[in-house]
Order: structure tokens, then sequence, then C-alpha cells
């Protein structure tokens, strides 16, 4: 376990992530956390954040599609601003009453006076992190519109392909032909699941494959600006929302979607502002999750923790707004997704 989380029953610091610079000092960070069991690749620790993510995701995907098509909500930019602003001020509150920490190795926040809690040169630092981060919201959250739920997740499978693509180019990471046969068995399946999708919409496709690229760009500037910056889950978090609520802010009022927000119908309503206030605390959780995995773990086992809750996603999605029957073909190919999420599941916890 890291010296941050090994004094958390010390001190009521909530758990914070590492971001070690290589992998000798990341298996040092974690010398003392349980591994899953002997030999695995993966610690306890690992496996609740993954846990933590996949839970967050399937509900966030079911809100937001709800606010956005249940509610005909007009915007999917405002939506982020919402949660962009939410989780700004929730680490706000807590840092400044020394709950959380922002940095590694810092077990008690001290009090700096900065108004930003970071220095000004990490925060240019984690600029890439702050422009791939802002891509994959916008990008995500309109994907969400223009396919239904069983579809979406299906073509979101294929997310783990860009993924191992950018970490090669960005990190240089590699992975044994075991979990590069796993990844090929979940691309197969979500063609032959995508096969019989007579609701083919060319629009709606193109986005969510951008919304696939955008995801793994993400990942991938995650691993490798987590590892480089000295900050933890909370403090990347805090610099995205630090250098992007403002660019976003901009972005909605020159596209009239605040003029929109003010005039939508429902916006007052309780059952929207329930579903609004739901989906910004999901975010936050979902947000912190994704550092948290992705810098315990790795980009390629997020996205594979974003495969396997396909499952719950697609069952409640069918369940709660219809869309894609499930014949022969979809049946298959779902199987063979989740069976190839396994694999990587096992090859991962065997450390191979």
């Amino acid at each position: 376990m890291s010296p941050m989380a090994s004094n958390s029953s010390n001190n009521s610091i909530l758990p914070l992530s590492t971001s070690p610079s290589d992998d000798k000092e990341k298996e040092r960070l974690i010398k003392g956390d349980d591994k899953i069991f002997r030999g695995s690749a993966m610690t306890k620790r690992g496996a609740y954040a993954a846990i933590s993510y996949m839970s967050c995701a399937v509900l966030l995907v079911i809100f937001n599609k709800a606010a956005l098509s249940s509610f005909n909500f007009p915007s999917a930019n405002v939506i982020t601003l919402f949660q962009m602003i939410s989780s700004v001020s929730f680490l706000y509150a807590l840092r400044r009453w020394r709950i959380i920490s922002f940095t590694v190795g810092e077990s008690v926040p001290i009090s700096d006076g900065k108004p930003t809690f970071v220095p000004f040169e990490t925060l240019m630092h984690t600029l890439p992190l702050s422009a791939a981060y802002l891509l994959y919201m916008l990008v995500t959250m309109e994907s969400v519109r223009g396919v239904n739920v069983p579809m979406y997740t299906t073509l979101r499978r294929t997310t783990v392909a860009f993924t191992m693509v950018m970490e090669y180019f960005l990190a240089g990471q590699r992975y044994t032909p075991p979990i590069v046969g796993s990844v090929g068995v979940i691309i197969f399946g979500a063609f032959i699941a995508g096969a019989r999708d007579l609701s083919f919409d060319f629009y709606g496709y193109a986005v969510v494959f951008l919304a696939n690229i955008t995801t793994a760009i993400y990942l991938a500037t995650i691993s490798r600006i987590g590892k480089s910056s000295g900050l933890n889950s909370f403090g990347l978090m805090w610099c995205n929302g630090i250098l992007c609520g403002p660019v976003l802010l901009f972005w909605t009022f020159f596209r009239g979607e605040l003029e929109m927000t003010i005039n939508f119908p429902y916006l007052f309503t309780p059952g929207f502002m329930a579903v609004l206030l739901l989906s910004c605390l999901l975010a936050f959780f979902l947000n912190y999750s994704i550092f948290l995995n992705t810098t315990l773990n790795s980009a390629l086992t997020q996205t594979i923790c974003g495969n396997l809750k396909d499952l719950f996603t697609i069952g409640l999605g069918w369940i709660i707004f219809g869309g894609l029957p499930f014949d022969t073909f979809n049946v298959i190919g779902q199987l063979l997704g989740f069976f190839g999420s396994g694999l990587y599941a096992y090859y991962k916890l065997m450390g191979r």
C-alpha cells in the first residue's frame, strides 16, 4: 500500500492514488498492498479501484441518457460544465478543510495560501491532460445521444484497440501475446454484435468511434502525465477543472447553449434536478476512480473494466430505454466481448 494510504487510518485523509515515476517506484509504493493472491499482478487496492469505476460508470451512463433523451435536454456540453463545476467545488471544499491532499507523499495538507493549491508550473505541466480530458468529455457526452444504449456499449468496446495503440506511442507500453489475443476477441465480438443493427446511423456511429479515439488518448495521457507531475488523483482532477472549466464556459456561451439551458422548460422540475444532481455526483466519483484505476493499474486495464461493466449497462439500458433487439448475432457478439474481457482479467491477475 502506498505511504499515503497506509496513513489513512491515522489521518482523516481520503485514499489517494500514487503516480510512480517508473515500474520500480510503483512496486515500492504498492509493496505493502496485499496482492489478490500469490503471483497476481494486481493488488487489492487496484481491484477496488476497478470495481468502483465500473459501478459509477454504469449509473452515470444511465443518468446521462435520461437527461439527454428522456428529458430531451438540448446540450450535452452544459451537463459536462455542471459536472465540472461540481467536481471543482467538492475538491476545493475537501482541500480547504484539509481532508484531502493534491500531491503524492503529502500526508497532511499544508496551508500554502495558493489560490490554485498547486504551483503554476505543475498546473501548466498538466495542460496536455486537460486538453485530452476536455475532448474526451465533450465527445463522450455527445456520443450517448444518437445511439441506443446496447449498441453504444457495443461500439465503445472497440476502445481497447485505440488504447493499446495510444499507450504504445505515448508511453512505449507493450503487451504480451495473451493480452493482445484477448483484446482481439473483444473487438471481434463487437463487430459480430453490431452486424444486425438495423437502426444504423452514420453520424451516431462516427461520434462513438471518435469518442473511442479521444478516450484512448485521455487514458494514455493520464498514465504519462500522472507519473511525472507529482499529483495524485485529486490533484489531477483539480488541475483539469481549473484549466478546462473556463474554456467550456466560454464555449457553451459562444454557442448559445447557456441561453437554451435557461429556456429549458424542465430545468427546475424535481425529476430533472434529481437526474442532474446525481449525474454530477457520479461524474465526480467516476473521474476519481478513472485516475485511481489508471495510475494503480494501467490505461488498458481501465478500458477493459469499461467492457466488463457493459453487461449491467446493456441490461439496464435495454430495460429502461429499449433499443437494439437481442437477436442471435447480438447475443453471440456480447458473449464474445465478455469472454475476451474475462480472458484479459485472468491474464492480468496471473501476471502474464
